[in-house]
């Protein structure tokens, strides 16, 4: 049945994004196609997309990230610090970015280590975690955003290449770096045998703790790329910012072919879930739709892929 969604996912996705292309044509043809609504569109989606990478690939081992939103601002945060505090400077970049990484790294070690070591639930684990990281960035901050920074970290998001967006560049390398990772690495192997029987992989002789380990990892270091462009878009952190996104994450993950339960699903079905909510949110707010309209709707879209989904199983049939 995971096999049978994972080669059909695409398929309802490319459908639904020609329904979508061409219904938001016929209402609004030359704002849709402008090239202003395209670059919204490419500017808004890298730091979502990202983080639902985040959260997709402890999805596809079984588990789950609640702190991708908390790990996110505690690494702007601390980047933040290091880059008001330093002239600008080659050598100010590179510790700005280091510190990022530093933080990203504690933490998701700390939540592999609560989940592969110490044998607590993720969803557990990382609510715990989401939640100490939250009071922290709160408790150092005083509730305040860090802002003004130097212009190098705001050069990113106003910076383009061939028309598009920079951070849309680097949200596509980083995509496929991990499709790479996924695909073509022992690691990506590991990960969808952990997803599909974590208990069966440990008898094989597979080290299921080191692996979900650096799954947590790499979940928390996008997080930080995340991060840092979150902070370029806005010129400031803060320790509540783009809390809406944890939620969003988890509906483009599933909506991409991601099954809750592990052991299957693809960046490519991903990127093509992250394009659909994109494309029908600034639609929406084209036509002056309620925001929470469209929530209402991307939920509409999570509930008719569930049952697809369950249309598949072959004790549906």
């Amino acid at each position: 049945m995971k096999q049978e969604w994972r080669g059909r996912v695409e398929f309802y996705l490319l459908g639904l994004l020609m329904l979508t292309v061409v219904g938001f044509s016929l209402l609004m043809p030359g704002v849709f196609w402008s090239a202003n609504n395209f670059q919204s569109i490419a500017s808004q989606m890298p730091t979502l997309g990202l983080l639902a990478l985040a959260m997709a690939i402890t999805m596809l081992c079984g588990g789950i990230n609640l702190s991708i939103i908390a790990t996110a601002n505690s690494c702007s945060l601390v980047m933040a610090w290091v880059a008001v505090q330093l002239a600008p400077s080659l050598s100010a970049v590179a510790l700005t970015l280091l510190a990022g990484v530093l933080t990203a790294l504690v933490i998701g070690a700390a939540n592999g280590l609560l989940i592969a070591g110490l044998r607590v639930s993720p969803i557990l684990a990382t609510l715990g975690m989401m939640t100490l990281l939250k009071g922290a960035n709160i408790l150092l901050t005083g509730g305040s955003a860090i802002a003004n920074y130097p212009d190098w970290v705001l050069w990113l998001n106003r910076a383009q290449w061939f028309g598009v967006p920079l951070p849309m560049w680097l949200f596509c390398a980083v995509a496929a770096l991990l499709w790479l990772v996924l695909e073509r690495s022992r690691l990506g192997r590991f990960i969808y045998l952990i997803g599909a029987n974590e208990r069966a992989c440990h008898y094989a002789g597979i080290n299921t703790r080191r692996a979900l380990l650096m799954v947590y990892v790499l979940s928390a270091l996008l997080c930080c790329v995340a991060a840092f462009l979150m902070m370029s878009k806005l010129n400031s952190a803060k320790a509540t910012y783009g809390e809406s996104y944890l939620l969003v994450s988890i509906l483009a993950a599933v909506l991409g072919g991601v099954n809750p339960d592990g052991g299957a699903g693809r960046v490519v079905g991903m990127i093509l879930a992250l394009v659909l909510l994109q494309l029908i949110e600034s639609g929406f707010n084209i036509l002056g739709v309620s925001p929470y309209l469209t929530m209402a709707l991307w939920g509409a879209l999570l509930l008719a892929f569930i049952w697809l989904k369950g249309r598949g199983d072959p004790q549906h049939a």
